[in-house]
C-alpha cells in the first residue's frame, strides 16, 4: 500500500545532497568522493563452444568479464551485483560508480567538467579490462549536478535536456564500441516520484539506443514497480517467492510486503540511513537486490557457460 505524502523540491535538495542524487544534487554541493575502480576475481567456470546470441554478436565462451558504471544507485548496488554474477556466472568483476553522475561525466574529452577521473572513463576501463559486458546505470542527472551538463536540467528545460540525454547516449555507445569488442546493458529505471514522465522517457532512449547499437536491455525497472503500474511509484511491493523464502528480503512478512525505500529517502533503495560520503549499501535491500539478480538474469542469458 502506498501513504500519503508530499514531495517538495526542498525536501529532494536535502536528500540528494546527503548522499549523491541518483538525479543529481543541488548545484552548489560538492563533488561527492567515489572510489577508483576495483577488479575481484573468482575462478571462471570452463569454456564451452561459442554460440550466437540472436543479434548477430556472439556470446562470451567462458564465464564473462562484467564491468558496472553508473551513478548513486550503482554505487549503493556495487557489492551486491558483483555478489550475484560472480555466485551465479562465475565471473570476473568490476565497478567503478561515482555518485551524482550522468552519461557525460564517463565520456572521454570532458576532463575538469566531469565528476570521474580521467582513469575511470568509459572508454579507458574498456581498453583496460576488456570485458564482455559493460553495464550502465544512470538514473538521469535531471538538476544539473554535474559541470558537464553544461546547466541543462529536466526542470528548466525538458526539450534540451533530452536532446542532449539522447546526444551523449549516442557518444557514449560510440566511445565504447571505440574501445573493444563488448556488449552494453542499460539498465531500467523505476519509477521517478517527482516527475514520472522524465523516466519513462529516459527509458525509452535506452531501448532505442540499445536496438540501434546492439545492446541489452535490463528492466530492473519492473521490479520496482507493482503489477500493471510500470512507472507510478511504491514504497512496499508484496514479496517474491525468493524473497518469502529468504525471510531477511522480506521486510514485512506478516502482511507479505517488503520495502523498497526508507520513509525519509524516496529515490535510493538502500535501507541504511544515507551519508555524507557515498558507499555500496552496508544493509540487505530487497530493492537492490531486485536490481542485481536482474542485471544477471540478462548476462547470464547471453553468457554461454
Amino acid at each position: 500500500m502506498r501513504r500519503p505524502w508530499i514531495v517538495g523540491l526542498l525536501l529532494a535538495a536535502v536528500l540528494l545532497g546527503a548522499c549523491g542524487d541518483p538525479a543529481s544534487g543541488p548545484e552548489a554541493a560538492p563533488p561527492p568522493d567515489a572510489p577508483q575502480a576495483s577488479v575481484t576475481t573468482q575462478q571462471r567456470k570452463p569454456a564451452s563452444p561459442s554460440a550466437s546470441t540472436g543479434t548477430g554478436k556472439k556470446a562470451p565462451s567462458k564465464a564473462p568479464t562484467v564491468l558496472y558504471l553508473g551513478d548513486s544507485l550503482a554505487m549503493e548496488a556495487q557489492d551486491v551485483l558483483g555478489q550475484e554474477v560472480r555466485r551465479e556466472l562465475g565471473a570476473t568483476y568490476a565497478s567503478a560508480p561515482y555518485s551524482g553522475t550522468t552519461l557525460c561525466d564517463y565520456l572521454e574529452g570532458t576532463g575538469e567538467r566531469s565528476l570521474v577521473p580521467v582513469a575511470d572513463k568509459a572508454a579507458a576501463l574498456v581498453r583496460r579490462l576488456r570485458p564482455d559486458f559493460v553495464v550502465l546505470q544512470f538514473w538521469g542527472n535531471a538538476w544539473g549536478y554535474t559541470p558537464c551538463m553544461d546547466g541543462i536540467t529536466h526542470d528548466a528545460s525538458p526539450g534540451k535536456y533530452f536532446k542532449r540525454y539522447e546526444a551523449d547516449l549516442k557518444r557514449l555507445t560510440d566511445q565504447i564500441a571505440a574501445a573493444g569488442e563488448t556488449r552494453i546493458v542499460w539498465v531500467l529505471q523505476g519509477p521517478d516520484p517527482i516527475a514520472p514522465d522524465r523516466v519513462r522517457r529516459v527509458n525509452a532512449l535506452y531501448e532505442l539506443r540499445a536496438g540501434a547499437s546492439g545492446g541489452l536491455l535490463a528492466d530492473a525497472g519492473k521490479a520496482l514497480s507493482a503489477a500493471g503500474a510500470r512507472h507510478s511509484w511504491v514504497q512496499y511491493l508484496p514479496c517474491t517467492a525468493y524473497e518469502r523464502e529468504h525471510a531477511e528480503y522480506c521486510t514485512q512478512s506478516d502482511r507479505d510486503r517488503t520495502a523498497l525505500h526508507r520513509d525519509d529517502d524516496y529515490l535510493h533503495f538502500c535501507l541504511a540511513p544515507t551519508t555524507s560520503k557515498p558507499r555500496p549499501c552496508p544493509v540487505r535491500s530487497p530493492g537492490i537486490l531486485r536490481i542485481a539478480r536482474e542485471i544477471t538474469r540478462v548476462i547470464g542469458t547471453h553468457t554461454v557457460g
